[in-house]
């Protein structure tokens, strides 16, 4: 059976969510031919995707303009939404076009909705997954505007045309898709290393996929705390080594660190709280999907909100000593993983595709 996959390179997030559900799928289903189409590094993707796939390198989305990883450029993204739109109906036959020459039995998308669109017109079923979707997004920054009725109106169509949105846990509602089927939550489980530091903590620096370097190099020496963070910083800071270093996963490198600093983004709240790493995060400016995240990681995980001026000035000394006082925290289950497989399966199952 072919599956094609379309996953989002706005961040890292959209792939830690589709990775384990192909990697599940690809247990249950050993037949599975994979294509899979995003513009995240080769790398990135084999690290986190186990099964052989075949890729194309390209883009059919792009989320946000972002200026950092906590803050949208709202011009930019207006302007980008416009023109990915000024001549949608053609767009649309493209897609169509190249995925009846693709033949795919089966389309997914984290969480584009053009191939959504595509795969309908080519009478090919689809699903999409993920905690969010572009529509209600744009509703929120751009719903005002006199030009986005019919921009939104064609996201939700493209939404709506799929067989189901796997919602996963935590997500946001969503209620204006119509197709929602909630799931649980899905995450990476990683193995526990040694890294060597002796009675040091180590403390991870994740902001995710989108250039979001803090001044670490400023930071103030706090006694017993060593900082990992991404070796293209080249970070100057005596106590911080580049995690890269350390030659593992980034599952298994959040699961034996002693804690992670990290904005709200799905894959590394729920990876953080499924592998027991205490989490500090700073809010993102007016981003809708971090009020469920944050109220899941909270029930889910050692955490605690950290300001934007103490993470820029390195005043973390306290902030650390409160989070990792607090009691330790039953991990969640990462059960949306086999739900989603499952029912990509059971839609399988229902085209003969096995």
């Amino acid at each position: 059976m072919h599956l094609f996959v379309d996953i989002s390179s706005h961040g890292f997030g959209h792939l830690a969510i589709t990775a384990p559900v192909l990697n599940a799928l690809a247990e249950i289903a050993p037949n599975l031919r994979l294509t899979a189409r995003s513009q995240l590094p080769r790398q990135k993707l084999q690290q986190r995707i186990r099964t052989p796939f075949e890729l194309i390198e390209a883009s059919t989305d792009f989320g946000y303009v972002m200026l950092d990883a906590t803050r949208i450029d709202l011009p930019a993204s207006a302007q980008a939404y416009q023109l990915a739109h000024a001549d949608w109906p053609e767009c649309v036959a493209r897609e169509a076009a190249f995925l009846t020459n693709l033949k795919p039995d089966l389309v997914l998308t984290n969480v584009s909705y053009l191939p959504l669109a595509g795969a309908a017109q080519a009478g090919i079923p689809a699903l999409s997954l993920c905690s969010l979707n572009w529509a209600d997004l744009f509703a929120h920054f751009f719903g005002e505007e006199d030009w986005a009725p019919p921009i939104h109106a064609q996201m939700l169509a493209a939404y709506r045309s799929a067989q189901a949105f796997l919602r996963i846990t935590p997500g946001m509602p969503m209620s204006a898709l119509g197709n929602i089927e909630t799931i649980g939550a899905i995450a990476a489980i990683g193995q526990k290393h040694d890294l060597g530091l002796g009675n040091d903590k180590a403390v991870l620096i994740a902001m995710g996929g989108i250039v979001h370097r803090l001044p670490v190099d400023d930071w103030p020496r706090l006694p017993g705390i060593r900082w990992l963070v991404a070796s293209d910083w080249q970070c100057r800071h005596p106590d911080a080594l580049a995690f890269e270093s350390f030659g593992l996963s980034f599952t298994d490198l959040l699961r034996s660190v002693d804690a992670v600093i990290t904005k709200p983004g799905y894959g590394t709240f729920t990876e953080a709280a499924a592998n027991g790493t205490p989490v500090l995060f700073q809010r993102r400016d007016d981003w809708p999907e971090q009020y469920c995240l944050i109220e899941w990681l909270t029930q889910n995980a050692r955490c605690q909100e950290i300001d934007a001026e103490l993470l820029q000035n390195g005043q973390l000394q306290d902030s650390l000593t409160r989070l990792w006082q607090q009691p330790a925290v039953q991990r969640p289950s990462a059960k949306g993983t086999n739900q989603a497989a499952e029912k990509i399966c059971v839609l399988f199952k229902g085209l003969s595709a096995f």
